[in-house]
Formats: C-alpha cells, sequence, structure tokens
C-alpha cells in the first residue's frame, strides 16, 4: 500500500483544495446573509476577507476545478456577487460620505436652490436622489457577474453606459455624482472578484 501513498495524496490534494475554496465563498456569503438586514460592519469585513482569500487560492497554479466544483462554486459566487455588493457598496459609502442625509427611498436627500420666498420665510427645499439603488444594484451585479462567468466581459460597459444615462437627471449636485461614482465602482469591484472566483476555476 505505500507505494500507491504519493499518487493517492496526489489526487487528494486537489480536491481538498478546492473544498476549501468552496468553504470560504460559502461562509462569505453567510456572513453577507447575517447582515442584510441588520448591517453589520465586521461581518463585511470577515465576508470581503474570505472572499479575497479564495480568489488568492484559485489564483495559484493547479490544476482545474472538477465540474461539480466549478458548478457549486459558480453558484455561490453569483448569489454571493448580487447580495454581497449592497453591504459592501454602504460601507464604503458610509465610510467616504459622512454627513449625506439618507432619503426614504433609500436615496439621499440634497437641498435646491430657495426661491426668494422661501428665503424669506427660512425654509430650505430639498428632495431625494438616486432613489431605487438597491434594486438597481442587484441588477447592475447580476448582470455584471454573469457576463464575466460566461466569457462576455465587454457587456461591463454597456451595463454602465446605461446606468449613467439612466441616472444623468440625478448628477447635477456634486453629493450625488460622488456617491454616484462610488457605490457603482464598490458595486463593479465586488461582482467582478466573485466572478474571477468562478473564472479563475478552470477554462
Amino acid at each position: 500500500m505505500i507505494p500507491y501513498l504519493p499518487p493517492l495524496l496526489a489526487a487528494i490534494g486537489p480536491v481538498l483544495a478546492w473544498c476549501a475554496v468552496l468553504i470560504l465563498v460559502i461562509a462569505s456569503l453567510c456572513c453577507i446573509l447575517f447582515t442584510m438586514r441588520t448591517p453589520r460592519r465586521p461581518l463585511v469585513y470577515v465576508a470581503t476577507g474570505l472572499l479575497g482569500l479564495a480568489l488568492v487560492l484559485v489564483a495559484l497554479p493547479g490544476p482545474d476545478a472538477p465540474p461539480l466544483f466549478r458548478v457549486l462554486i459558480g453558484v455561490v459566487v453569483l448569489t454571493l456577487s448580487v447580495l454581497g455588493g449592497g453591504p459592501a457598496s454602504q460601507l464604503v459609502l458610509a465610510l467616504a460620505s459622512r454627513g449625506a442625509v439618507p432619503g426614504v427611498h433609500g436615496g439621499i436627500v440634497i437641498a435646491e436652490r430657495a426661491t426668494s420666498e422661501e428665503l424669506a420665510e427660512g425654509v430650505q427645499p430639498t428632495h431625494e436622489v438616486l432613489r431605487g439603488g438597491a434594486t438597481i444594484g442587484y441588477l447592475e451585479r447580476f448582470a455584471s457577474a454573469g457576463a464575466i462567468m460566461a466569457g462576455f466581459p465587454e457587456a461591463i460597459a454597456v451595463l454602465v453606459a446605461i446606468k449613467g444615462v439612466g441616472r444623468f437627471t440625478e448628477l447635477e449636485a456634486s453629493e450625488a455624482r460622488e456617491r454616484f461614482i462610488i457605490g457603482t465602482l464598490t458595486s463593479l469591484i465586488w461582482a467582478c472578484v466573485c466572478a474571477g472566483v468562478f473564472r479563475l476555476t478552470g477554462a
């Protein structure tokens, strides 16, 4: 039995490595699920670290993942890309844009130019911009990650263009522009990293 031990270890080693990758992305997804209803920054940090570690592992030279592992990792990272980008974007936006007033529908409240009557009365008119960002983010990350996983990353340029055109009228205020750019970049980076984990599992 001893002469067969090295080949056996050589066969088991890659399987254990892909098991580790799968466990890492599942653990990252679990952290995200726990922070969906009640934001918990530490869990977002942990989820990001686990995802990064999974990316490092799949980037190491080695054999391609078996088909079963590719399917499982693909399903998990696609789910993680859609759900995890929201908490990650919220965290980055909270760190970058302190003082922004949250709106009722998920946007931010910015001041409008007051009329002479409003100035006389001491009233500052406001309106909410960038509403519906969560729903758009889900769709954006699903499409971005799906495009990369399918081998068509050029589609991301189309997605960004569509999003920019759709938000164009809301980007007059500098606060809105900053929030739009930061949120979009964070969301896309998260989706690209998740999709990259899948792409690096094999051809």
